[in-house]
């Protein structure tokens, strides 16, 4: 199994619309691609509510059952359509895959 974990750190406007106005349109959009997207086992995303200078402020948890699932999905048309939303939303990301 994989594990997929994206942490990004948001601007504070963008596209005219607010912070947490953002972080809501992203997580319905990643949380939209476990309908859309069949490699997808299962995705999680949440908001940081410690809210200090070392957190990020949305997370994006996700599983595959294999590499190529992973690959497959980043590489699917849906998940390369959220691309230009989450790149102009963002200012930073940490990204993390492992296999167990």
């Amino acid at each position: 199994m994989v594990k997929h974990i994206v942490i990004w750190k948001l601007k504070e406007e963008a596209n005219g619309k607010t912070k947490a106005e953002n972080a809501l349109l992203l997580k319905q959009g990643l949380e939209s691609l476990k309908n859309k997207i069949s490699q997808v086992i299962s995705i999680e995303v949440g908001f940081d509510f410690a809210k200090n200078d070392t957190c990020g402020d949305i997370v994006l948890y996700s599983e595959f059952a294999s590499k190529q699932d992973l690959h497959d999905y980043q590489n699917h048309p849906d998940h390369k359509a959220l691309g230009p939303l989450v790149q102009s939303c963002t200012c930073e990301r940490r990204m993390l895959d492992y296999e167990i």
